[in-house]
């Protein structure tokens, strides 16, 4: 299978000369953000290192731990100490970054494969989920960037497995989140890799007024998860849980979908359900509501090309049957789009984002090499795909800045220095991370700015305090977008905070919200290139000063 993949994309470079051409002209009818790497200068120095059971994994989270509205970082290390970066930089300025303390000892702070952040007792201070090889752990925020161990007080199972994947949503009626964790490969069954793909758990809170995930569910069979994210694929109001598997260990497996019904135990959707077989090296998933209909579409990463599935029927939302659209929408990123290597591509992190601010949500995916495979592209630089006026996504990556011959993991897309303008941070396997400030449009007289913005933080009543599950749709003249906050997907890395909308030329909008429970707001009129705070029932959003 590896060597027909590597004949097909030794036939499609031949074609690569003319499409680089159509591939400029396309970019020159967009804004191509300019990226400028900034990690040693910011402070930034980790590593993602280790032996096989590293060669996945790799991520970090970002979240403002110390409330001063500017975001921190957990970054994993794998065999070296994951850590915590504090940021000390002011609005509009620099990056920097000052080295803080997860309150791990020394052997649970190795080991570390990724990192999600939420708020899960709802005390307004996100904790973090540590995914590790072995004994996972839950650090309780305690505010000023502090942290402590509370999976044994809130009767998380660390368990002992290798934790690759990390997904929460809370669902309806409950205080406390519901908590799902994927797993790779069982390196203690016979005959491991090969086969012994682990099981993945799902963990509900009990009632009470504090959290209890005493109750935990097995999900099986276990593919090898690399990716898992809760979505209301349907627009129910009852998220499921997508998990995107690594076909290079399980066999007969296949991508998955989880029915989570509140009360009932977790139902796997099979082919009577409408579920197609779908079997790839899946390594991260994103969700986004590309066309504004309410539903999401997803990007799936692999080894080759990426996956982009559409429902095929929108108005039959009894069955989910997909269609893939990457190839029509630009988004296969198949193989390296610059350099001399053209073998097929290795995919990461995954996730949509606009980064330069003109209202169409783009692509990043990390790349790089599995670790010296030689039947794929060694020099195989990330992707930024720019979405287009026509839905169509073109590749910028080489324009951008962020073309760097490093071996990608997790992501962080994250307005570090608020200037509304979305940086990035990408975790590289045996490199230092890099850390890329946007800084605008390029012109002739240096950078220039991109579209207006606005970055809008939600704040519920009760234990779900980020509003996680809620969707913003936001009318900008005769645009309507949707936004959804999610605690998963990508690869080993998350996101807690704001969420991030271009506006592109536009200066002020409205944004209705609906809330987790199902209840919508009215609209709320804002003001473009504010950081604004809904609050559920407030007559008018309020205004936060960029560092508060």
């Amino acid at each position: 299978m590896i060597r027909t993949l590597t004949l097909l994309f030794a036939v499609v470079a031949l074609a690569m000369p003319a499409q680089a051409d159509e591939r400029s002209d396309q970019l020159a009818l967009l804004m191509v953000p300019q990226f400028s790497e900034e990690a040693v200068a910011a402070g930034v120095t980790q590593k993602y290192e280790g032996g096989w059971e590293f060669f996945v994994g790799g991520g970090g989270a970002s979240l403002d731990c110390n409330h001063d509205g500017m975001p921190d970082m957990a970054l994993a290390g794998g065999t070296d100490p994951a850590t915590l970066f504090i940021n000390s930089g002011k609005p509009g300025g620099d990056l920097a970054f000052k080295r803080g303390d997860l309150g791990l000892d020394d052997k649970m702070v190795r080991n570390v494969t990724g990192f999600y952040a939420l708020d899960i007792d709802g005390d307004g201070n996100d904790d973090l989920v540590v995914m590790r090889l072995g004994e996972n752990a839950v650090l309780k925020g305690l505010g000023d960037c502090r942290f402590e161990r509370a999976d044994r007080d809130w009767h998380i199972d660390g368990g002992r497995s290798w934790t690759t994947a990390f997904a929460a949503e809370w669902e309806k009626g409950n205080r406390f989140p519901t908590l799902a964790f994927g797993n790779y490969v069982d390196r203690t069954a016979p005959g491991a890799p090969w086969g012994t793909c682990a099981d993945n758990f799902l963990m509900r809170p009990g009632a009470g007024e504090v959290p209890d995930y005493s109750d935990k569910e097995t999900l099986s069979p276990g593919y090898c998860a690399l990716s898992m994210i809760f979505t209301d694929w349907n627009g129910s109001g009852e998220p499921a849980l997508r998990i995107a598997n690594d076909r290079q260990y399980y066999r007969g497996g296949e991508e998955q979908m989880w029915k989570i019904e509140p009360g009932r135990p977790a139902r796997l959707y099979r082919r009577g359900d409408g579920w197609a077989h779908l079997s790839i090296w899946g390594m991260g998933i994103a969700q986004a509501d590309l066309n504004s209909d309410g539903l999401p579409e997803y990007a799936i990463s692999s080894m080759g090309d990426t996956k982009l599935q559409m429902l095929d029927d929108p108005a039959d939302r009894s069955t989910p049957v997909y269609v893939d659209e990457a190839f029509e929408r630009g988004v296969t990123a198949a193989q390296p789009y610059t350099g001399p290597d053209k073998l097929p591509s290795t995919g990461w992190h995954t996730e949509f984002a606009d980064f330069n601010n003109d209202g169409r949500e783009d692509l990043f995916i990390a790349k790089g090499n599995v670790e010296a495979m030689t039947d794929f592209a060694s020099d195989d630089p990330d992707d930024l795909l720019l979405q287009a006026v026509d839905g169509k996504f073109v590749e910028a990556g080489d324009r951008a800045g962020i073309a760097r011959n490093t071996s990608g993991r997790g992501a962080i897309i994250e307005d570090f220095n608020r200037d509304g303008l979305l940086d990035l941070l990408v975790v590289n396997r045996k490199a230092n991370v890099s850390l890329f400030r946007n800084l605008g449009r390029q012109a002739d007289w240096g950078d220039r700015p991109l579209g207006n913005w606005v970055e809008i933080e939600l704040e519920d009543s009760g234990g779900n305090r980020a509003a996680v599950g809620a969707r913003l749709l936001v009318k900008t003249g005769t645009v309507s977008m949707n936004r959804t906050v999610s605690v998963g997907g990508g690869h080993a890395s998350g996101h807690s905070g704001p969420v991030h909308i271009g506006l592109g030329l536009l200066d002020r909008g409205t944004v209705r919200v609906q809330w987790p429970d199902g209840s919508w707001s009215h609209d709320y009129r804002f003001l473009a290139n504010q950081h604004i705070v809904i609050k559920r029932d407030a007559a008018d959003v309020a205004y936060r000063a960029l560092g508060e």
